[in-house]
C-alpha cells in the first residue's frame, strides 16, 4: 500500500503524514509548488508535484508517477474566492477520480464535510461555496467504480487530541480537532470495513481505532 495524499500542504493533510509515519503506511505527499516540495524534502518527505488546475492529463501522469494505490482527497481552494473553490475542490476533486479509476487504482478516501448533503445549512456556514463544491464531487464520487469512504468531519479546530469520536447521524452538529480527523483517516485507509460508506465524525466517547469496525 502507497498512499498519495493530495492536498499534503493543507491543516489535515499535513497530520496525516504524521499519523502515517507512525503507523509505517508508505505515503507521498502531492504536492502543489516547487517550494512547498523543497521543504518537504527538506525533511525526508517523499513528494508529488500535482497542480489541481491542471490538464485531467497532467493529473493523470502525476498520480501515475507517485506510484500510489490508495488517494486521500485533502486539498481545497481554502477560502480563495468562489472560482478557486469551483475549480479545486469541485473539478480538481472530480479529475482525479476519473484518472484514479483510469489508472486503475480503487482505494479513493474523501475528505468531505458535516452538512455537505444538507443545502438548508449552506447559507449559515459561512462557507457556500465550499459545500456546494463539496456536494457535487461527494456525488460524483458516489457513482464511480472506486472502493471510496467519505468522511464528513464537524466544525474543525486546533485543539489537542482527544483520541475519540462520535460517529453521528448527519442531521446533528459539533466539532472536531484537525489532528484526530487525520487519526480517523489513518484509521479508515486500512479498514476494508469502511468501503462504500460515509462517516460524520465530530470529537465524542469511542475511540478512533474501533470507530470505524
Amino acid at each position: 500500500m502507497k498512499v498519495l495524499i493530495i492536498g499534503a500542504h493543507g491543516k489535515v493533510g499535513h497530520l496525516l503524514i504524521g499519523e502515517l509515519q507512525s503507523n509505517n503506511i508508505d505515503f507521498v505527499a502531492g504536492l502543489r509548488s516547487q517550494e512547498q516540495i523543497n521543504a518537504y524534502q527538506a525533511n525526508n518527505i517523499p513528494t508529488q508535484f500535482i497542480d489541481l488546475t491542471a490538464s485531467l492529463e497532467d493529473i493523470g501522469k502525476s498520480i501515475k508517477d507517485s506510484g500510489a494505490d490508495v488517494i486521500v482527497f485533502s486539498a481545497g481552494a481554502g477560502g480563495a474566492g468562489y472560482d478557486l473553490t469551483m475549480e479545486i475542490d469541485l473539478d480538481g476533486a472530480i479529475k482525479t477520480m476519473i484518472a484514479s479509476e483510469a489508472l486503475g487504482i480503487k482505494r479513493y478516501v474523501m475528505v468531505s464535510s458535516i452538512f455537505s448533503d444538507d443545502r438548508s445549512k449552506w447559507a449559515a456556514s459561512g462557507i457556500k461555496p465550499y459545500m456546494i463544491a463539496k456536494h457535487y464531487a461527494d456525488e460524483h464520487l458516489r457513482g464511480t467504480n472506486l472502493d471510496y469512504t467519505i468522511l464528513h468531519p464537524g466544525a474543525l479546530n486546533n485543539d489537542d487530541s482527544v483520541g475519540k469520536i462520535d460517529v453521528l447521524d448527519p442531521e446533528k452538529a459539533g466539532s472536531i480537532p484537525r489532528v484526530d480527523v487525520a487519526k480517523s483517516l489513518a484509521a479508515i485507509i486500512t479498514n476494508p470495513h469502511t468501503i462504500k460508506k460515509e462517516y460524520t465524525i465530530i470529537s465524542g466517547d469511542t475511540d478512533i481505532n474501533s470507530a470505524f469496525n
